[in-house]
């Protein structure tokens, strides 16, 4: 009678079988180690880059907050800048109206030291700055005297112009006289600097 081991038929073949099933599942789990890290790195991907949004986007609002910031400054430094143009301007309108104030006392006293020995006037106008006088002299050169001297002084603006000269009859038993009317410009600009005295100027004798 012939036995046959079946038992130990099934342990070779489950042996020969067993090192191709623990090949396929160290394959399964080196995949599902795969797939988690892949898994694993996409989600830190996707967090590194929402982190960096959200960084970008905090940037973002922070720089307009000071664009906003920076605008209101350069608000107030327009509305500064503004202000001290109009401050400028009230100075130089107070200033204009000072010299205007003081533009007659300074004119007649230029006029006044730059009439030579006798030479006198019997009447000045002013129409703004500009100024006619009527008076009357002994001589010619005495009214080219004055006018040299009103040139001189840098109140009046060359040149002072003879309107008219006429010889008339003195006072009884006098001496004729020049009849004069001349017209000059009077410039505050002299007011600034130092006048050049008069090289012949006096006061009517």
């Amino acid at each position: 009678m012939i036995r046959i081991n079946l038992l130990a038929a099934e342990r070779r073949a489950a042996k020969a079988a067993a090192p191709g099933f623990q090949s396929g599942q160290k394959m399964m789990v080196i995949g599902s180690l795969v797939l988690v890290l892949a898994a694993v790195g996409i989600g830190w991907r996707y967090w590194a880059l929402d982190q960096q949004k959200a960084e970008v986007v905090r940037e973002i609002e922070s720089a307009r907050r000071e664009e906003a910031r920076l605008q209101e400054i350069l608000k107030q430094v327009q509305e500064f800048e503004n202000r001290r143009k109009m401050l400028e301007s009230r100075v130089k309108l107070i200033d204009e109206l000072r010299k205007g104030q003081t533009a007659p006392v300074h004119m007649i006293d230029q006029v006044s030291r730059a009439l030579p020995d006798m030479t006198w006037l019997t009447s000045m106008q002013q129409a703004g700055y500009q100024v006619t006088m009527q008076g009357r002299c002994l001589s010619l050169t005495s009214l080219s005297d004055f006018i040299g001297n009103l040139e001189a002084s840098r109140y009046f603006v060359r040149p002072v112009e003879i309107i008219e000269s006429s010889v008339v009859s003195g006072a009884a038993a006098g001496p004729e006289l020049i009849q004069f009317t001349i017209r000059g410009t009077f410039q505050m600009a002299g007011v600034e600097t130092t006048p050049v005295p008069a090289a012949k100027g006096g006061k009517r004798g």
